[in-house]
């Protein structure tokens, strides 16, 4: 608690704060997954804006107050493109860790004890024309498992397969495929016995969380798959899509699927039938939706040689919770944790592993030991931080999130976002003056926002921005249904659900209706953009690397999202010309800025360059920043931070009524400036 001060009255939008563009961009280093060793010490992915964004391995100091131990060479920057978007870039098995390499794309090992010299698994190509992800070292075969991405033949239809890589090998032999056939394959998972391995896989037009199947592989004493049993996804009369399968040290197979119900539970194979059994079905999602490799949504806890405990987590109404479920007595329980958003988990004994945050503490990995009776914690201790801040300094200019309910457009039916107002202890608005609104709509768009820290969200609500974080229909977190919301929809029900939002706080007095901005990412620039030309809700809108024509966004798409627009609007060329902003400039009649990396696989810079000139000959305001070096996504910490303060002193300038604190060089506007 603060002692009570007198605050200065100030123009909202116009208030100094502490938490500034520096601040939010050298201050958060990303986390690419994590795993623990054969001394169970943890090993994460570290990614750092302050190094261009390279992705290094750090390991757990043996001792607690000693430094991290990075365990990358300098020359290396572990880091996969399968699906252009990655994730399951490593994995360790004892004293060994096996990664993907961002400039070559190659598989290479590296022993964490010794010199660390990693050692190349796969061949040169000459070029990064294949790439792995999501693999499991098989200890019996000396082999690791993986998912291949091969662009040798075609780059817009790359070949996937499930493959087998020598340990022992030099980098120069074929590595051998054991699965072949479909369009994708993710989770490829070894029974402890060597003998049975799961995978997932899915083909065109769906993308995995519309529609997946799961496969269990016998394979022979020479590593081959003799036959293949499909679990789950291949009824024709249910559409479901299964996930993140694990076998428990007793050989039995565990996964997530949304059959029936709609929602992502736990669910067990039983062998001896073919049959699924579910342990404990709950309106809530038990994981999220495949947009990266190596997911791990529950662990199983070992307890006196029995594993029957599973730690889960599960997403219900905006907020995560941890459970402990006993699969065999059927019992559940909650685990009381101070985050309201966790990822992933993963257990060594009676200790598990969490990565999660909450709306004042930052994204961190948790220890958390559980006692004997397994409902309790008997300690909690943080190993990482994405910051490097102490963030109680920061806490008198902190904002925390109110999750709101809203109605659509829908007759019945609501919406969902995060609502932080302003908040600074040094300053107070005026009193016959409202905040501004600035309204982000996620990227994906099959996705979700959370409650976890987000500094960025900060740097606008210290300065007297209010900010709505929207979960619009279409959004995964809240069951099947929800997420269809948007099918042969997108750019209709997230546009009028993010205006509804805003509507909706203009209508309840908690915002001024004449300073309504927008802003979003990738498939959320989308949403921003058509939001502008479609809607007048706006006065003002910032896209990064969003997207602008559809049409030019199919053509481009890379494999893994080459159908997605099929479901989000529709096969029909004429949907896709109705629904792309670019094609419409002409009702568009606010500013707008624009940023874009001009090495985006995803959404191409001439998507934000057809917009920009559009938008240019109107004579409406616009900018457009391009960025060298970055991708789908900026990673380096003077972009984000460019990034900014150039949309703050944008809506600054344009929306009008307050000047920005920060001492900002704007970039030229034109038809501005």
């Amino acid at each position: 608690m603060y002692a009570d001060k007198e605050k200065m009255s100030a123009a909202y939008g116009s208030w100094k704060s502490p938490i500034t563009a520096d601040v939010v961009s050298g201050a958060e280093k990303l986390l690419g997954g994590f795993a623990v060793d054969g001394e169970g010490r943890v090993i994460w992915l570290e990614g750092r804006p302050t190094e261009a964004g390279r992705s290094v391995l750090v390991r757990e100091a043996t001792h607690a107050g000693d430094a991290a131990e990075e365990i990358t060479p300098a020359e290396f920057n572990v880091r996969t493109l399968v699906h252009e978007y990655g994730g399951g870039a490593f994995t360790v098995s004892g004293d060994v860790v096996v990664f993907s390499n961002y400039e070559d794309q190659r598989l290479y090992k590296q022993s964490i004890k010794g010199d660390h010299v990693p050692i190349a698994l796969t061949p040169d190509y000459g070029a990064p024309v294949v790439r792995y992800a999501d693999g499991v070292i098989d200890l019996h075969l000396g082999c690791y498992i993986t998912v291949r991405e091969d662009h040798r033949e075609s780059d817009t239809n790359p070949t996937t397969t499930i493959i087998s890589v020598e340990l022992n090998g030099v980098g120069k032999t074929e590595p051998h495929v054991l699965v072949s056939g479909s369009d994708f394959y993710a989770f490829p998972r070894l029974a402890s016995d060597g003998r049975r391995m799961a995978w997932i896989e899915w083909k065109h037009p769906n993308m995995p969380w519309d529609k997946s199947e799961l496969w269990v592989g016998y394979l022979s004493a020479d590593g081959k798959i003799e036959k293949r049993v499909c679990i789950a996804g291949d009824d024709p009369n249910m559409i479901e899509s299964p996930t993140e399968p694990k076998w428990s040290s007793q050989g039995e197979l565990f996964f997530v699927t949304d059959r029936k119900s709609g929602f992502w539970n736990l669910y067990k194979w039983v062998e001896s039938t073919n049959e699924v059994q579910a342990l404990y079905p709950l309106d809530a999602e038990f994981t999220r939706p495949s947009w990266e490799f190596g997911y791990s949504s529950y662990a199983f806890v070992e307890h006196k040689g029995q594993n029957n405990i599973i730690a889960c987590t599960y997403r219900q109404k905006g907020l995560s919770y941890l459970g402990i479920l006993d699969h065999v007595l059927g019992s559940f329980s909650l685990v009381d944790l101070p985050f309201t958003d966790i990822y992933n988990i993963t257990s060594i004994g009676s200790h598990l592993y969490i990565d999660g945050a909450s709306p004042r503490h930052p994204l961190s990995i948790m220890k958390v030991s559980i006692e004997e009776n397994q409902v309790a914690m008997s300690g909690i201790s943080i190993i990482w931080s994405s910051s490097s801040l102490n963030i109680s300094e920061y806490n008198a200019y902190i904002s925390s999130p109110e999750i709101i309910e809203f109605p659509t457009k829908v007759p019945g039916q609501t919406a969902f976002a995060y609502l932080y107002l302003p908040s600074n202890s040094n300053y107070q608005g005026f009193e016959d003056e409202k905040p501004p609104l600035l309204v982000e709509s996620h990227g994906g768009p099959t996705s979700e926002s959370g409650a976890a820290l987000n500094l960025s969200i900060q740097y606008w609500t210290s300065r007297g921005w209010a900010f709505a974080d929207v979960n619009y229909g279409g959004s995964s977190g809240y069951s099947r249904q929800y997420r269809e919301r948007l099918n042969a929809s997108w750019g209709i029900v997230d546009v009028d659900d993010c205006c509804s939002c805003a509507e909706f706080l203009v209508s309840t007095g908690r915002v001024d209706g004449e300073r309504l901005c927008i802003t979003g990412k990738s498939a959320g620039g989308y949403t921003t953009l058509a939001a502008l030309v479609f809607r007048k809700t706006f006065k003002a809108g910032a896209s990064l690397f969003g997207v602008a024509d559809l049409a030019l966004l199919k053509a481009d798409m890379p494999k893994f999202e080459s159908y997605y627009t099929d479901s989000l609007v529709g096969k029909d060329e004429s949907l896709l010309y109705d629904r792309s902003p670019i094609n419409f400039v002409d009702k568009l009649s606010c500013p707008i800025i624009l940023f874009q990396g001009l090495e985006d696989k995803v959404v191409l810079p001439e998507q934000a360059r057809k917009i920009y000139a559009a938008v240019k000959e109107k004579g409406l305001p616009v900018a457009l920043i391009e960025y060298e070096g970055e991708q789908h996504g900026f990673r380096k910490a003077e972009n984000i931070k460019h990034t900014l303060e150039q949309q703050m002193v944008f809506f600054a300038r344009l929306i009008g009524k307050f000047k920005a604190a920060d001492d900002i060089i704007p970039v030229h506007i034109e038809n501005f400036d």
